[in-house]
């Protein structure tokens, strides 16, 4: 990566983060609750019975709520555990799950993991992003783990990032190794940005 994409990067994920801290608790719980509806209409459209998603940071437009949601109805959900080979492992979500915190301070679950070929079974994948562009690259936070893993899965099922609706950008810095998105899931609404990969 070169040190003017890298810095313009690093730029951005500062800005981005500070505008996320200063959201107040009442417009999170807003845009946990709207990004449960987009993200449960998303799946039915999709027809998706087994999907991952990440579960949320405080700063981060809330996933917990969908997680639990789509526990109830039946839908299979892998949440990402993360591993100090750069790699994701996977555990399946249930209606009691332990949650620790995990390296890099994120929210894990704790119990049985599936290795990271796991989430080659899914028909959705629902990752997190710091900003996402309007051909549907995505800007994530800088450690590579989900380029990593949708760079090397099989067959790609929809990929979806979240985010909120300010940080759907003209366009994001970008290097070789990013992975574009299918499009990008707000508290109001969802957009197809770019045809799902095979």
């Amino acid at each position: 990566m070169s040190d003017a994409i890298a810095d313009a990067k690093r730029a951005l994920r500062a800005e981005l983060r500070e505008r996320r801290q200063c959201l107040s608790e009442s417009a999170r719980d807003a845009a946990s609750h709207g990004l449960t509806q987009q993200l449960n209409a998303l799946v039915d459209r999709v027809g998706a019975r087994s999907i991952s998603c990440f579960l949320s940071t405080t700063t981060e437009p809330g996933t917990r709520e969908f997680v639990d949601g789509a526990v109830a109805r039946g839908i299979r959900v892998l949440l990402p555990v993360t591993r100090t080979d750069g790699l994701l492992d996977w555990a399946v979500a249930t209606s009691d799950l332990d949650i620790a915190e995990g390296m890099y301070g994120l929210p894990e679950p704790v119990g049985e993991l599936l290795g990271p070929i796991a989430v080659n079974d899914v028909d959705l994948l629902v990752i997190p992003a710091a900003a996402v562009d309007t051909s549907g690259m995505r800007l994530g936070w800088g450690r590579g783990f989900f380029d990593k893993t949708l760079g090397s899965m099989e067959r790609c099922p929809p990929v979806y990032a979240v985010v909120y609706d300010s940080e759907i950008l003209d366009e994001v810095p970008r290097d070789l190794h990013d992975q574009p998105v299918t499009g990008v899931v707000t508290p109001t609404q969802t957009r197809v940005l770019a045809p799902p990969r095979r």
